[in-house]
């Protein structure tokens, strides 16, 4: 990592802003020399790839991975998660340089359902909340959480996301497929829109999402705060 700089209110800036453009975590794309080319095509927030908290939090030589400097901002630390002790721990380390703490709620893979991270946290909401609570009680940057659509009941991501909004989570991104649906299948509006209509605080739409007018349509279907 490199020295802190100011950071920048991701809060203030969904007060300012109707919408907000925001870049996803990708693996092995976001990295901070990609989060820096993104600042100029008008992208609010960026967020790094998915990082293990455990790793993160004990091995020195996995914390070098994450870099930022004084134009990488706003951006958000996503980790992966299922213990409260190490994701507060591994937020701790981060904060001096993140605008904000994210934890991954949807990662579809197979080898992350295993290690009880990403979607397996779907069915735990209780889990969810005990880890947003020790982040919030950690550090004083923003937290947010990562969802999917649940695989059997949509009532189930609601109480996801209200669970979370419960403990004080400041924004939900909501991706509209379930784990176990692939790229190319149509996107659920309707979930991210009920997830919308569920809570107080702002949500992000994720998914199918490849140019303005695909933009455009998650913005009607769904009356989301950014895509």
């Amino acid at each position: 990592m490199v020295y802190a700089y100011k950071r920048q209110s991701i809060l203030q800036l969904f007060e300012d802003n109707p919408r907000l453009n925001v870049c996803a975590p990708m693996v092995r794309y976001s990295k901070g020399a990609f989060r820096e080319v993104l600042r100029d095509y008008n992208v609010h927030i960026a967020y790094t790839p998915m990082i293990l908290a455990d790793v993160f939090k004990s091995s020195e030589h996995a914390r070098h991975d994450f870099t930022t400097n004084s134009a990488d901002c706003p951006v958000v630390v996503q980790f992966a998660a299922h213990d409260p002790v190490d994701l507060a721990q591994a937020a701790q380390i981060v904060a001096p340089f993140a605008d904000g703490i994210d934890l991954n709620c949807g990662c579809p893979q197979k080898w992350a359902y295993k290690e009880r991270i990403g979607a397996y946290l779907s069915d735990r909401p209780e889990l969810v909340q005990d880890m947003v609570r020790a982040v919030k009680a950690a550090v004083s940057v923003p937290c947010s959480i990562k969802i999917r659509k649940h695989p059997t009941d949509e009532r189930k991501t609601v109480e996801l996301a209200k669970r979370a909004e419960m403990m004080g989570v400041d924004w939900i991104a909501v991706h509209g497929r379930t784990r176990h649906q692939k790229s190319t299948e149509p996107l659920d509006y309707g979930i991210i829109r009920l997830v919308k209509e569920s809570v107080r605080v702002p949500v992000l739409a994720n998914g199918s999402v490849f140019s303005l007018q695909d933009a455009e349509t998650m913005y009607e279907q769904t009356g989301v705060d950014g895509v």
